[in-house]
Parts: C-alpha cells; structure tokens; sequence
C-alpha cells in the first residue's frame, strides 16, 4: 500500500527527496511533522467553517493556505523518505 501512495503523492514527494543520506534527521522530526500537519489541516476546517458562517467567499483563501500546507507536511511525514523530512527541517 506504501508504494501505491508513494506514486500517487509523487508529485509532492518528488520537491523534497534527496538521495542523500541526511546528517541532522531525528525520528522526532517525523512525528512532529505529522502533528503539525494535522493541525494545519483542523485549522483549515476550522476557517471552512468560520468563512461558511460569515458567507464571504474571501475566506477560501486561508482555507486553501492551511489545508495545502497541512496536507504537504502529512504526506511528507507520512510517506517521505528521511532526507525529505531533513529537508523540510533545514540543514543546521
């Protein structure tokens, strides 16, 4: 199932993989990654919901921020590799 989610999410994955072997990658960036991830994601639907009540259509705007950047660090943390995850951390 991993190799099947890895080629849908290719696209994705593909800015972020390196064939490196990463000097700074900790198991902890790999979890943290994932909770941050979910939490941008509730926070998009929590502004879905908000921009829902006020009736504005402006508010899909951040709605589309969050949930794009939540979804990115899910499938990072999910299926990337651990030069990927460094990556994203940066080189420190």
């Amino acid at each position: 199932m991993r190799k099947v989610l890895t080629k849908l999410f290719w696209p994705v994955l593909c800015f972020f993989e390196t064939s490196e072997e990463p000097a700074n990658y900790k198991k902890s960036h790999r979890v943290v990654l994932n909770i941050v991830g979910a939490l941008f994601i509730l926070l998009s639907l929590g502004s879905a919901t908000a921009g829902y009540v006020s009736g504005q259509l402006v508010s899909l705007i951040p709605v589309v921020v969050f949930f794009g950047v939540g979804f990115v660090a899910v499938v990072l943390g999910a299926l990337g590799s651990r030069g990927a995850v460094a990556k994203i951390w940066g080189n420190k």
